[in-house]
């Protein structure tokens, strides 16, 4: 594998057999997406409003709906190879629907990777100073920069340093918190606020990393079986939500409060910058990662222009940091939030294109190492169910939004597709900007 390739990570191709990895490299970073301080939120929100039994089964049954969605769509892009904005041209969207995923995506990520660079630049300025908050926001973004612009490999041995230096900085605010009570009694003590229903609680986990599963063919396309991608997730999923939210839980049964972040990071300086530090650069590696391949994506599809995802990486990374460094971004988590909204329905109909109607999965089946010479052009119909189940997960009030979102979409192209209203507008050769013959590929 020649160093050109390392550095693009195969953005607009399959992953070869020959580039993959161990399931357990891939695991690490999966927890290491749900070993963070968003994690001890869900479980302290839990555990102010519901008893330990009841919060960890919806727990249980929060984590069952992110593993099933990981597992679908973590097939999908293992057995393909292929990224989620690409994977997208053949489950449903088509060569400008799968741009339109991936500008989606590109936004998306990139404003939240300007977010987390901030809140740790923050950190950084209350403990060593010498630079103000703008000045580490930089230093911070362009760091993380550097370590995603040389790939899945670089971000691996990222994750087996940050992982562990999380868990044991967390574990060690944590443990000095909780020796101060009878764990027996935070077991069975009633929740300290406002009463949550399971229904609730369970939506809350699901949701809280929806977003996470929706982009897993980013990461699974380096898996070299099924057997791994369902191994990682039981174990990366399983034990993420349960050791770091069912810690939460007790913590807010031990203080009385849901702001355990608080708690955890003003335990001492150092440990809690550490902790806000580790924290984010576990997530923001793979904002920025799938954000590349989303803008890479876009390039080819739209522009028929092959950029080179480590300069792309470069580039976004340097946009994200500069607007963190501008205090930009704080104005715009509303548009982020809302923009967040599109990606659960991308899992949905991915899922029922690739496993149950399957109108371009023979063509994915029948090109081997390479991809299909043809792909749809546009697919109207995709394009109307997208924007319907956008809408739901906006405008539906009951339960979570990215779960509404995210069934409205699977059902609505199942039907839409067992009915025969999936309709490609064109076909466009794989590897052009332009429409091929009306043959299909």
């Amino acid at each position: 594998m020649s160093s050109t390739q390392g550095v693009d990570d195969y953005a607009l191709e399959r992953v070869p057999a020959g580039a993959r990895y161990s399931w357990w490299s891939v695991c690490v970073q999966r927890f290491g997406q749900l070993s963070c301080l968003s994690q001890f939120l869900i479980g302290a929100t839990l555990g102010f409003g519901m008893s330990f039994w009841s919060a960890v089964l919806a727990i249980t049954l929060g984590s069952v709906i992110l593993e099933v969605v990981a597992i679908f769509t973590g097939i999908a892009g293992q057995r393909e190879g292929l990224s989620t904005s690409v994977l997208t041209r053949w489950t449903g969207f088509g060569r400008y629907g799968s741009s339109l995923v991936g500008l989606a995506i590109a936004l998306s990520l990139i404003g939240w990777f300007g977010v987390q660079s901030a809140i740790s630049a923050r950190g950084l300025t209350e403990l060593i100073g010498v630079l103000p908050t703008w000045g580490w926001a930089l230093v911070f973004g362009m760091a993380v920069t550097g370590i995603v612009m040389y790939g899945f490999g670089s971000m691996a041995w990222t994750a087996y340093i940050t992982v562990p230096a999380f868990l044991l900085l967390a574990g060690y605010a944590v443990i000095s918190e909780l020796s101060k009570h009878s764990l027996s009694d935070l077991v069975s003590s009633p929740a300290p606020g406002p009463q949550i229903s399971l229904a609730a609680g369970t939506t809350l986990v699901a949701g809280g990393f929806i977003v996470g599963m929706v982009m897993t063919p980013d990461m699974t396309r380096f898996n070299r079986s099924t057997s791994d991608v369902v191994k990682q997730t039981f174990v990366g999923v399983t034990i993420g939500e349960y050791v770091i939210a069912l810690v939460g839980v007790l913590l807010a049964h031990a203080v009385g409060t849901s702001d355990i972040i608080g708690i955890v990071t003003s335990s001492a300086g150092l440990l809690g910058t550490l902790i806000i530090v580790a924290s984010t650069v576990k997530i923001n590696d793979w904002n920025l990662y799938s954000a590349s391949l989303g803008v890479v994506n876009f390039g080819k599809t739209v522009f028929g222009v092959k950029l080179h995802r480590g300069l792309v990486t470069l580039t976004v990374g340097g946009i994200g940091s500069v607007l963190a460094a501008a205090g930009i971004l704080e104005k715009f988590t509303d548009f982020l939030i809302v923009l967040g909204v599109a990606f659960p329905p991308l899992a949905g109909i991915i899922i029922a294109e690739y496993f149950f109607v399957k109108l371009w999965r023979s063509d994915l089946d029948e090109s081997g190492d390479d991809l299909p010479a043809g792909c749809p052009t546009w697919v109207p119909t995709t394009l109307v169910v997208w924007g319907l189940s956008w809408a739901v997960g906006y405008y539906v009030d009951f339960g979570i939004a990215s779960i509404n979102a995210l069934v409205a979409s699977f059902v609505l192209y199942l039907v839409a597709g067992k009915l025969g209203l999936v309709r490609p507008l064109g076909i466009s050769r794989t590897g052009t900007a332009q429409p091929a013959d009306d043959q299909h590929a």
